[in-house]
Parts: C-alpha cells; sequence; structure tokens
C-alpha cells in the first residue's frame, strides 16, 4: 500500500499513542520510524531488554543516529564547550540534552516520571516571561486522565491535590497506588518535614515537605480505580499482566527487567490489524499539493532509496528536534517564523553529597527518584527566577560523578586504600551518597532554536540539526536559588557537600554566574520547536496541533509546547497526543459522512478546520470545524 488515512511519523509517545487511537477507529495507518527496531520494531512483543544485553555495540546506526552524551565535552576554558555528532551547536552555552532515534524512540529510556503540569504553568506571561497556551489546565485535565490510564500511572490523588494544588474530579483516583517511599525520602520526611529555608532570589521563605511523584511504572492497582473496576498492569507486549510490577531493580534506564516502566512497546502491542509499522525509514520531506495541503511524505531506507507514501492526514512524531528539522526540510509552516525557534529544556542544578557517619541512604533500589520537593515550583517568585522541582537521586553520585568505577578509582589511585579496608570504605561511602537535582523551568525564547546546518550532513545526504542555545539571567537566577536552598539543606541534615563543578572537561554546562561557578546537565526534555498558539502569525500550531498553513498536517508532541514547566514533559505531550488523536478522528469522519441527495457540495472537512480561526473548544473533542 501506498495510500493511507494517516501518516504518523516517529514510533514514539506521541506518535505510538495517536496511531492506537486512530488504529481503534478501523483507520488506516502507516508508521515510519528512522531508527532500526532492534529492540522490537518488527515485532512489538520482542524483548528489547534482552536485545540490549545482547548487542555488541549499543550505539546509533549511521544511517539514523541521534545525540549522545560523550558528543559534548567541556574545555579548559569557562564557559566553554565542544560539540560534535549528529545534533551541531554554535549558541553560548551547550544544549546538553540527548534523544533516541529507534522504535520506542526516548520513551524506551526515560525515567518514568509522570507529574502534571501546575495550572498556573499554562500561562507563564502574567509573571513576565515566556508564552501563554491557548488551552487551560482544566481544557487538559481529562486528557490526563486519559494518559494516566494508557501509561498506568502511579500516585496519591490526595497528595496531589493538597501540595500540588491540582485539580481532580470528585472521587478520582489513579490507576495504580503510590510507589513506596525510598529510604532517602524516609530519611529527608523525618529530617525536614517542617523545616523552613530561605529564597535569596525571591527574599522569601518555603516549608519543606516531601511529596511522591507519579510513575508510569506498574505497582500495586488502585481497586476503586474506573468506579470500582480497577486496574490491570500491562506487559512489555501491551497485555494484561498482573505480574508486571516494579520490584526494586536500579536498572530502570534503560530497560526495566520486570517491564514494569511504560514503554511505547507496550502501546504497539495494542495497536490493530490496521496500523503498520516500517522501521528503517527516515523521512526526508512533507508533501504538499498546490493549495498547501499535506498529501503524504517522502522517505529513504538505509541504503538511500527513495520512496513516497500518500496520506489525508500527515502526523508529525518523531521529537521537538527532528519534527523542526523535517519542517525546515519540507520549506513548511514557516508563515510565523517560530519553526525551529523556542526551544526549551529543563537544565538541571545537581548537588551531591554524604549523610552523616551512621546514616544510609539506600541507594541503588528502585528508580532513580521517587519523591521530591515541590514548594519552589509555583508562586510570585517565579516573576525573579524560574521556579524548579526537587528530585531526591537515590542512584548515589551516578548522574553527577559517574558509575560506582569512579568512587573505586578515587579510593584506590587517591587514598591509597586495599582489601578489607577498601571494602569497608567503599560500602560506607555508597550507602551515605544522595543528590539533589533541581529541574529548571526555561521560558520560550526564539533566539534558543534549531536550524538546518549550511554544510554538515547525515549519511543519507540531509542537513543535520543546527542548535542555537544559551540560558538567560531567569534561569540563572533560578540556580542561584537553588545552590542557596541545597547549602540550607546540606546544614540542616549534617551532610557533607561534595559537589563540585570539575574538572571542566566533565561539564560542558558550566558558567559563572554573580562570582560562582555553576554546572548543569540536560534533562531530555525537549520543548518548544513548534509551538502552539492563538493565531498564525505568531505560532505554528494551533491548540490540536494542527499547522495553520498546512491543512492535514499535524506536529505533535513537546515541540507544540509553549512552555516546559517544572514536571516531566511525558505525561503532558501524552495528553496532548490523545487530545488530537481525538481531533483527527473526528476530521476523517467528517469527510467520510455521505452527502444527501442533492446537497449542494461542501469543502472538505479536514481543509475547513485546518483554516477554522476559532476551532472547537477541547470540551467538545468530537465536533466538526
Amino acid at each position: 500500500m501506498t495510500r493511507y488515512d494517516v501518516i504518523v511519523v516517529g514510533a514514539g509517545v506521541a506518535g505510538s499513542l495517536v496511531a492506537h487511537r486512530l488504529g481503534k477507529h478501523g483507520r488506516r495507518v502507516l508508521v515510519l520510524e528512522a531508527g532500526a527496531g532492534d529492540a522490537g520494531a518488527r515485532d512489538p512483543a520482542a524483548d528489547p531488554l534482552a536485545a540490549f544485553l545482547r548487542a555488541t555495540a549499543r550505539t546509533p546506526h549511521p544511517a539514523a543516529p541521534w545525540p549522545v552524551m560523550t558528543d559534548l565535552a567541556g574545555t579548559d576554558a569557562t564557559p566553554g564547550y565542544r560539540a560534535a555528532g549528529h545534533l551541531r551547536q554554535d549558541g553560548p552555552l551547550p544544549y546538553a540534552s540527548g534523544y533516541v532515534r529507534a522504535n520506542g524512540g526516548t520513551g524506551n529510556v526515560w525515567t518514568g516520571l509522570a507529574p502534571r503540569m501546575l495550572p498556573e504553568d499554562f500561562d507563564t506571561e502574567t509573571f513576565g516571561y515566556g508564552r501563554r497556551w491557548p488551552l487551560t489546565y482544566d481544557d487538559l485535565e481529562p486528557h490526563y486522565r486519559a494518559a494516566e490510564e494508557h501509561l498506568g500511572v502511579a500516585a496519591d490523588v490526595e497528595e496531589q491535590r493538597a501540595h500540588l494544588g491540582l485539580r481532580f474530579p470528585e472521587g478520582h483516583v489513579f490507576p495504580m497506588r503510590p510507589l513506596p517511599a525510598a529510604r532517602l525520602d524516609r530519611v529527608f520526611a523525618e529530617r525536614l518535614d517542617g523545616r523552613r529555608v530561605k529564597d535569596p532570589v525571591a527574599l522569601g521563605e518555603v516549608e519543606l515537605k516531601v511529596v511522591g511523584t507519579p510513575h508510569a511504572r506498574n505497582g500495586v492497582p488502585d481497586p476503586r480505580y474506573d468506579g470500582g473496576r480497577g486496574y490491570v498492569p500491562r506487559g512489555r507486549d501491551g497485555r494484561p499482566d498482573p505480574h508486571s510490577r516494579c520490584v526494586g531493580n536500579a536498572s530502570c534506564i534503560p530497560h526495566c527487567p520486570s517491564y514494569a516502566k511504560y514503554t511505547p512497546l507496550k502501546t504497539q502491542g495494542r495497536w490493530s490489524a490496521s496500523v503498520a509499522l516500517r522501521d528503517r525509514c527516515v523521512v526526508s520531506r512533507v508533501l504538499v499539493d498546490g493549495a498547501g495541503r499535506a498529501t503524504g511524505v517522502e522517505y529513504r531506507g538505509y541504503d538511500g532509496a527513495v520512496s513516497v507514501a500518500h496520506a489525508d492526514v500527515v502526523v508529525l512524531a518523531a521529537h521537538a528536534v527532528e519534527n523542526a528539522r523535517l519542517l525546515l526540510l519540507s520549506g513548511l509552516a514557516g508563515r510565523s517564523g517560530q519553526v525551529g525557534r523556542n526551544l526549551m529544556d529543563h537544565p538541571v542544578l545537581l548537588t551531591w553529597g554524604l549523610l552523616p557517619e551512621g546514616e544510609r541512604a539506600g541507594p541503588y533500589r528502585g528508580p532513580g527518584s521517587v519523591s521530591g520537593f515541590e514548594g519552589f515550583r509555583a508562586g510570585p517568585a517565579r516573576r525573579l527566577r524560574a521556579p524548579f522541582r526537587v528530585e531526591f537521586g537515590t542512584w548515589g553520585w551516578v548522574w553527577a560523578k559517574g558509575p560506582v568505577d569512579t568512587d573505586v578509582w578515587h579510593l584506590i589511585a587517591e587514598r591509597g586504600l586495599s582489601g578489607a579496608e577498601l571494602r569497608r570504605t567503599l560500602g560506607d561511602r555508597l550507602q551515605r551518597q544522595f543528590t539533589l537535582q533541581f529541574e529548571m523551568e526555561q521560558g520560550a525564547d526564539p533566539a534558543n532554536r534549531v536550524t538546518l546546518h549550511p554544510t554538515e550532513r547525515d549519511a543519507l545526504g540531509l542537513p543535520l540539526p543546527l542548535v542555537t542555545y544559551d540560558l538567560d539571567e531567569h534561569v540563572k537566577e533560578g540556580m542561584a536559588a537553588a545552590r542557596a536552598v541545597s547549602d540550607q539543606i546540606f546544614a540542616l541534615l549534617g551532610a557533607q557537600d561534595h559537589t563540585d563543578y570539575a574538572p571542566a572537561a566533565a561539564w560542558p554546562g558550566r558558567f559563572e554566574h554573580r562570582g560562582r561557578t555553576y554546572g548543569y546537565r540536560g534533562a531530555g526534555h525537549a520543548a518548544g520547536t513548534h509551538v502552539m498558539g492563538d493565531s498564525a502569525a505568531g505560532s505554528v500550531v494551533d491548540s490540536w496541533q494542527r499547522c495553520w498553513d498546512h491543512p492535514g498536517l499535524y506536529a505533535v508532541g513537546c515541540g507544540s509546547m509553549p512552555s516546559v514547566a517544572t514536571s516531566n514533559p511525558t505525561l503532558t505531550m501524552a495528553a496532548l497526543a490523545l487530545r488530537s488523536a481525538e481531533r483527527i478522528e473526528a476530521e476523517l469522519a467528517s469527510r467520510d459522512r455521505p452527502w444527501s441527495v442533492g446537497a449542494p457540495p461542501r469543502a472538505p472537512a479536514a481543509r475547513s478546520m485546518a483554516t477554522d480561526p476559532s476551532p472547537a473548544r477541547p470540551s467538545d473533542p468530537g465536533a466538526p470545524a
């Protein structure tokens, strides 16, 4: 077949969900995935963990490469960095996040954290920065619930309502009961709950309270869910599996050994027979007709052979960077001048230390973070500095300093330990390690952008993406506040602070601010390269993620988000994808509706909706335009 109802570009979280929803309605859907499918592309039930363990080299395929951590390195200068690989860079500071081009995308290797955005996150313009969403928390709330059902989110609704101010329908519960608190969470709750710390930027105080983070991870199903019908966990193939549960393996990244963590492969296992997946297909151009309507795509195999497929609707779901790159390659959606602009991430400030002697953090048991402090995410302080979430890192110092081998080398080479003394010292050191992870909101800034590299090409001859990136004063002030909060927390704990952003080569994201050195990591939360808005003049897509300029073309995913807020964006991306899938189905249903005999001809429904300046409200997702 070369003709479909819908073509979806990218088989990650958003693309897999859109294909699933449309396939349930019997739509003929072609999903084109750029990456190789060794981890289950041809058989969604295949075992990605086994494929990963068997692999002799866990590197990207040269025909569909992706950015990895080793592409970036710091220099002796401050600031300064070197960038290589698939994602080239020319900004003052590095965009420090990567992504995966493989079946399932980055959703195969994510942390599984699935918090919602806060109601005030949808309009940061009221705080003097960023952009406003064309919809509200209440508009998206039913789609949040749908996404939480599909991903199988574990959380405590009363805790989320009380400590984050989130609104839920009366009687609502999450599919899964919250994950058990980690040992570090219990230590922090005992020592820090109710204590207050000062925010030196906003000149206020915040009370500390340990709050559990929602996880898209099978735990104990809540029997009250869905009106008492309960929730059944799903295994790696998407089928009900009551035995697929989190059992505390400290190896959720890249793959969960018990298949408790949600991945897009679980969704693919539930696809209907009308959904077809082709891997190793790099889409190089979106095709449009003379009126600008999307009609299909051109794609290339790894051998360079060019193919074409046609559809009534084309959905770009290939990641914020790759969606922007494809729109630029196609020369589309350029009226607003915003394609590729407003690139955002969560720059993460890490601090790390040791609990006092005799106390244990209990690292390397369970997910990388189970709980955090939520009190710095909202309120008037965000006018003066970036808001942030504080995650408790329960995998020791891995993200900050590297694997445990680093500690072994330090004790042998620098302290000369060996034998029983080495084992005893190492055991004590590892048991007391913890990390605080401050995830900063970064506002939409058109200067942070993705463009096409003028000279560098990939193996298929396509221009590489080029990123220009920096942190503004708002973010840097957030980091200053976060570091001051960290200092106070360490003092309250009596912990030894080992934070040190050296050597420079290990910290490409390194800068000076107000006389202090800071270093950041990328969270992998790319957003904002085809932002949604109220009008075609200042945005790329509307509230349904439809490209203003091209009927039948959708760009879905985090790239549509006008703000990235402080929450991990996967759940919000999933909610937006499910919402768009409803709209696409409404368009196709309107197209298929028979005409009455003698009735005057109607304009094609999909085009009329894409050009309608006042689309139907989210409360009526099925209403035709």
